[in-house]
């Protein structure tokens, strides 16, 4: 098991999956088979937010700054709204080119 699959699991054994899960904004079962190898998905997203969540790994949002990675990839999920001028950036920058956007361009 990788390192980020190893802090996953014990925070499950501390916590619980479900609670995790919460925290990471994910599902408790795509947690539970990440841990299983049985996730037949790409596991990058749920990795970085372990890392972000878990192990203090931040990145360098041209938008908020020094952000967790978690926290990056919530940003990276949040819909447009002409109503909020940040929210406005934030949407703009996930979508031109920012080395830690998991979003294609014009989505």
């Amino acid at each position: 098991m990788s390192s980020w699959l190893d802090v996953l699991a014990r925070a499950c054994s501390d916590s619980s999956q479900n609670r995790v899960a919460q925290r990471l904004g994910v599902s408790a079962a795509m947690i539970s088979q990440a841990l299983r190898g049985r996730y037949p998905g790409d596991l990058r997203a749920l990795q970085q937010r372990v890392e972000g969540e878990f192990m203090g790994q931040v990145v360098q949002c041209p938008v908020l700054g020094e952000i967790s990675a978690r926290q990056c990839l919530d940003c990276q999920r949040q819909p447009f709204a002409a109503t909020n001028a940040q929210r406005v950036r934030l949407y703009r920058a996930c979508r031109s080119g920012c080395p830690h956007s998991q979003i294609g361009g014009d989505s």
